[in-house]
């Protein structure tokens, strides 16, 4: 039996959704490596260890999470996790020395996760297939104020480079790969993200604005995601501020403790336009009930300056509530302008209004739009996702030629982990 070692090693698949770093990589891995399991395949996610729960913990048949202690046991933020990838992965390698079992293949997810998986990969002598899930030039290069480090920058280009091969969710992030990192094109395969759709399908809207304490009869828009500029939510105030009387009710699900400083900002720009007593900070939510939120609601928005792919409106389509999103990233290939929702190409809450506007007031056109957006989804079932990860996989390994220098235990440590883990280049 083929077994996959999944790594995520600045947070764990099964955390909780919402915070500053769990979003839609968490719900990607758990998500994914289910599905490989139910296909035969023994899968194990390697995480560094941010609190209490045991080493080694059963989450399905075949499917089970490893929590590595590397540097203190609990929450820190990314920049502070950069100082232990080095003991992260060596805690991955000496937990596979002790089951006396390896893996056929490695696959990790962010660059932080892609710089250990690199090393295991290497120690293993089995190839290395990484994710990025966000580009920090891309980042960088979509909102003026983002300033994701050098640091990253220069190791995504290592990675690039070492990676036996990349995964990305859209077409769009393999031609940002191949021209800003100068990828291999060769070794850039697209499988797009997929979605639960036996979780993410129509509801009944009425049913569920009960369930959720709401307004029945006024009209709901609704923000899913992390608390963070660049999802561009101060965008949607604007939008919303410029919407006719009586304005409809804005929630935004997601957030944090450690986004309590944005949160206050964005209700402070909310009273500055008006609009306080129109939005509503839900807060996080758990994933398994976010279906209910995205059914009761008429029109999610995605006013995002950057998404690699954009799961939030795949699921939303999944349940039937059409999108208004910007036209960036892997939205341009999941939203189809004017047939399940509206791509906005301008960054200013102006158009985001107008489109809003049309779909609030033409219930019709909005029923047109949720037909479309159903259907629209389908090619995004895990199960089709997972079976073409599967070749992907069975494709690695059978071409797999190491690299020159031992895999063993003194495979060059000094140039090559050196390289990975400090930056050389």
């Amino acid at each position: 039996m083929l077994r996959i070692a999944q790594v995520a090693y600045h947070t764990s698949p099964t955390a909780a959704l919402g915070g500053s770093v769990a979003g839609g990589l968490n719900v990607y891995v758990l998500a994914l490596s289910s599905e490989l399991a139910a296909l035969g395949y023994e899968v194990d996610m390697f995480t560094r260890r941010d609190g209490d729960g045991p080493e080694v913990e059963a989450v399905a048949p075949g499917l089970r999470l490893i929590r590595i202690t590397a540097g203190p046991a609990n929450p820190l933020d990314k920049a502070d996790q950069v100082a232990h990838i080095g003991a992260f992965a060596a805690g991955v390698l000496d937990f596979t020395k002790r089951e006396g079992r390896g893996y056929g293949l490695v696959h990790s997810h962010y660059w932080q996760s892609a710089r250990a998986g690199t090393v295991v990969a290497r120690r293993l002598g089995v190839p290395h297939l990484t994710m990025f899930h966000t580009l920090a030039e891309v980042k960088n290069r979509a909102r003026i104020s983002e300033h994701e480090p050098l640091e990253r920058i220069r190791h995504e280009r290592l990675a690039v480079r070492r990676a036996e091969a990349i995964v990305t969710g859209s077409d769009h992030e393999r031609v940002l790969l191949e021209r800003l990192y100068e990828g291999d094109p060769a070794n850039i395969h697209t499988i797009p993200c997929g979605v639960d759709l036996e979780r993410f399908h129509p509801r009944n809207q009425a049913a569920d604005r009960a369930a959720l304490s709401l307004d029945l009869d006024r009209p709901l828009l609704l923000a899913v995601g992390r608390l963070e500029r660049l999802k561009g939510l101060d965008i949607l105030l604007g939008a919303l501020s410029q919407l006719d009387a009586p304005r409809p009710r804005l929630l935004i699900v997601g957030g944090g403790p450690e986004s309590d400083d944005y949160r206050s900002e964005l209700e402070s720009l909310a009273e500055e336009l008006g609009i306080g007593e129109d939005v509503t900070f839900v807060g996080p939510v758990p994933h398994e009930e976010l279906p209910a939120y995205y059914s009761a609601a008429d029109v999610t928005v995605v006013p995002s300056y950057y998404e690699s792919f954009g799961l939030v409106a795949v699921e939303s389509m999944a349940c039937g509530t059409p999108v208004v999103a910007s036209r960036v990233g892997g939205l341009a290939s999941t939203v189809t302008d004017g047939v399940n929702g509206y791509l906005i190409p301008w960054r200013c809450p102006e158009p985001f209004a107008e489109k809003l506007e049309v779909l609030l007031h033409n219930p019709e056109l909005r029923e047109n739009f949720s037909r479309a957006a159903r259907r629209s989804v389908e090619r995004f079932r895990w199960r089709t996702v997972a079976l073409k990860m599967a070749a992907l996989y069975d494709e690695m390994i059978a071409a797999y030629q190491p690299r020159p220098g031992p895999p063993g235990e003194g495979f060059g440590k000094e140039a090559y982990e050196a390289a990975v883990l400090h930056g050389a280049r």
